[in-house]
């Protein structure tokens, strides 16, 4: 089996679930019991530091990283917090994706996010993406995701309203060229 951790899934125009819509989905996790993803590219109404203001954790707030949007990460345990990073190892619960990427659930990135000791980049998201044993493989076969390797810069330096745009531009293929049919030959 061919493993799909570190790539997007860029969600087809025929793939109508809210959740997935127009979703940029970065694969942390794939392999015989099946896949976990964080959605990049769906705000919540919420900012960080409205987050960490209800988690009742001290932050400062002149940062304007406290201004940045949470995304709506994925179905999955949508009260939990999973903070996709640039390397900086150091924390409780991190899980390294590749040499400069982490993914952090613990609460102790959380107090770190508007100090010098943060990460240099991050992306904080609620919830995750998760698919079972198969469905995943499945879902690329009937059509429902382009796979393309990923690319840090479109997960933390892009608007997330042109992600999907950017990663769908990035394999050299027009928005408007995607088909919802199915080539055989």
């Amino acid at each position: 089996m061919q493993t799909l951790q570190h790539h997007f899934l860029i969600a087809m125009p025929s793939l109508q679930d809210p959740f997935f819509h127009r979703s940029v989905t970065y694969i942390c996790e794939h392999n015989a019991e099946g896949a976990m993803g964080i959605v990049i590219n769906h705000p919540l109404k919420a900012t960080v530091g409205e987050l960490l203001k209800q988690l009742d954790i001290q932050f400062d707030s002149s940062n304007k990283i406290t201004e940045q949007e949470v995304c709506a990460g994925g179905p999955v345990q949508a009260d939990r917090g999973f903070v996709l990073h640039s390397a900086r190892p150091g924390y409780e619960s991190s899980l390294a994706l590749e040499d400069e990427l982490m993914i952090t659930t613990s609460k102790d990135i959380l107090q770190q996010l508007t100090s010098e000791e943060a990460p240099k980049k991050f992306l904080l998201a609620l919830g995750y993406a998760g698919w079972t044993p198969g469905q995943l493989e499945q879902e690329i076969v009937d059509n429902s995701w382009l796979v393309i390797p990923a690319d840090p810069t479109i997960i933390f330096d892009m608007a997330h309203d042109v992600k999907w745009e950017a990663a769908t531009k990035s394999m050299g293929i027009e928005t408007w060229q995607l088909s919802n049919d199915v080539g055989r030959a």
